[in-house]
């Protein structure tokens, strides 16, 4: 089986503390919110500057179409060591679809994906090469490319805006004809390959997806493995 999934709740209270280990701590500290339009119900995730203008692969589990809020969870890491040392990043990104109490985590899959193929520390996930994931409808990934241009710097400029630090809150960037949208977010500690999870109702029902950026720990797992 794969690995585990975390614990969503803990990630995206405030106030939750994590030990992180060498003397640095963790702490849920903001979490902020956007609107995902879904007009197909095809959900995907994947790193926006390689993906957007591209065919992209849904996850196997649809959701009904609609607009979702896109919440981030934010920490602040801290040094006891080093007083003075603040560093914020974002955890996670849960693209919320119900507020049915979610009873399971799992891996969210593509098609020709296993779970049982995977040992408890290996997953499946979408690399990032720029620092960035999203969350988007998978059937309006070309023409959101086409918005983004050939260098993409419409969403570097929303991402950094006219600071020199990359914003910790979601970034919409939509069509205006059409008004599809995908919604934006700094991966963690930057590049690398991330999962994300589906979570489910006591009836299967989607409630949600969560992707994660291993910033936090999270207990019973070993090292993750893509």
């Amino acid at each position: 089986m794969p690995l585990p999934a975390p614990d969503v709740t803990c990630l995206f209270t405030a106030g939750s503390s994590y030990d992180c280990g060498r003397g640095m701590t963790a702490t849920v500290t903001a979490l902020p919110e956007a609107a995902l339009s879904l007009p197909s119900g095809q959900v995907a995730a994947c790193d926006p500057f390689i993906e957007l203008g591209r065919d992209v692969e849904p996850f196997t589990a649809e959701v009904d179409p609609g607009t979702y809020p896109v919440a981030l969870a934010v920490v602040e890491v801290t040094r006891a060591d080093t007083p003075e040392f603040r560093d914020e990043r974002v955890a996670a990104a849960w693209l919320r679809v119900s507020d049915q109490p979610t009873v399971e985590w799992t891996l969210a899959l593509s098609g020709g994906q296993a779970a049982e193929d995977l040992d408890d520390t290996e997953f499946f996930g979408y690399g990032v090469d720029a620092g960035t994931g999203c969350f988007v409808d998978a059937a309006v990934t070309i023409p959101l490319g086409d918005l983004l241009g050939e260098d993409g710097d419409l969403l570097v400029e929303a991402l950094f805006g006219d600071a020199n630090s990359m914003t910790l809150t979601p970034v919409v960037l939509a069509d205006p004809e059409t008004s599809h949208n995908f919604v934006a977010f700094p991966s963690g500690w930057g590049d690398g390959c991330y999962p994300t999870w589906v979570g489910r109702s006591a009836g299967g029902e989607v409630t949600g997806f969560v992707t994660e950026f291993f910033v936090v720990p999270q207990p019973g797992r070993g090292a993750a493995d893509s």
